[in-house]
C-alpha cells in the first residue's frame, strides 16, 4: 500500500540519521494525550466535536469525578509516544514516533484516521538551529538535494518557540511569488510540510525533565501528505477507498 511504502521510506531515512522508531496504543489517556502536553483543560482539541472519546472500561463506577489520567480517547496525534518515552528514558533522546491517529475530519485533504510521523530530541544545548538542520537533512534524502526549508511562526501548546515548516516545492522549484511555481504549490513556491519548535518547559516538568539542564525539539508531520507528494495524488481519500484498480497504480 502506497501509505504503508512512504511509512517505510520515512523510517529509513530518520534511521539512519540516528532516530530510533518507537510507536504506541491508539487508544490513550487523555492525561498523556493533552494535560502532559500543555493543552489548558478548555482548549478546543478537547472538545467532543475533535476528538473521538472512548467509553471506559466495563465495571468502571458512573459516579467517579473526571480525571484525565482515566479518561480515555482515540489518540489525536503519536505525541504521547514522546510522553511515554520522556517517562520512562532520561536523555539523551532522539526518537520518531510513526502511527494512525484520528480526529473528526473528514473532507478532500482530511480523514477521520490518518498517518503522522513525530520527532522528539532532547539533550544539553539543543537549539532551533539544530532543529533547522534536521529538517534540511530529511528533505534532501526524501525528495532530492538543494531544496531550501523555511520557518513560519506558529503557535502550538507543547512547543516554545513554534513554527510552521515548509520546503521549496521540489516540482517547480519555484520561489519568487507569482512569477513562478506550479499549481500543486499554489504558485508560491513552497508546500508546507509540518508543525515544530522547542519543547515547552512546562512539558519537561509535567515528563520528569529538567528544563534547567535540557532542551529540545520536536516536529510532526503527515505521513499521507508525504504520500500525496510522492504520488502526485491530489484526493486523500483514493488512499483509503480500498479500489484495487486505484492501488495497483502506484508501485511501491
Amino acid at each position: 500500500h502506497p501509505i504503508t511504502a512512504t511509512r517505510r521510506a520515512l523510517e529509513k531515512v530518520f534511521h539512519r540519521m540516528g532516530f530510533d522508531v518507537l510507536d504506541g496504543p491508539h487508544v490513550e489517556v487523555e492525561d498523556y494525550n493533552f494535560d502532559r502536553l500543555n493543552f489548558e483543560p478548555e482548549h478546543p482539541a478537547r472538545d467532543m466535536q475533535d476528538t473521538f472519546f472512548v467509553a471506559p472500561p466495563e465495571g468502571t463506577p458512573s459516579d467517579l469525578p473526571w480525571d484525565p489520567a482515566r479518561s480515555f480517547v482515540l489518540r489525536t496525534h503519536t505525541s504521547p509516544v514522546q510522553v511515554r518515552t520522556m517517562l520512562t528514558s532520561k536523555p539523551p533522546i532522539r526518537i520518531v514516533a510513526p502511527g494512525t491517529v484520528f480526529r473528526r475530519d473528514d473532507d478532500p485533504t482530511h480523514s477521520p484516521m490518518f498517518n503522522q510521523i513525530e520527532g522528539l530530541y532532547i539533550d544539553r544545548g539543543v537549539t532551533m538551529a539544530d532543529l533547522k538542520a534536521t529538517l534540511y537533512r530529511f528533505v534532501a534524502a526524501f525528495f532530492g538535494e538543494g531544496l531550501q526549508v523555511r520557518f513560519r511562526p506558529s503557535f502550538f501548546p507543547f512547543v516554545e518557540p513554534g513554527a510552521e515548516f515548509d520546503m521549496q516545492c521540489p516540482f517547480c522549484r519555484g520561489t519568487d511569488g507569482v512569477s513562478s511555481g506550479c499549481g500543486l504549490c499554489k504558485r508560491t513556491g513552497w508546500i508546507e510540510l509540518g508543525g515544530s519548535g522547542m519543547v515547552h518547559p512546562a512539558v519537561f516538568e509535567r515528563c520528569g525533565i529538567d528544563a534547567e539542564v535540557y532542551t529540545g525539539w520536536a516536529f510532526g508531520f503527515g505521513i499521507d501528505r508525504m504520500a500525496m507528494l510522492r504520488y502526485g495524488v491530489p484526493n486523500l481519500k483514493h488512499f483509503f477507498e480500498g479500489d484495487l484498480r486505484v492501488l495497483e497504480q502506484f508501485p511501491c
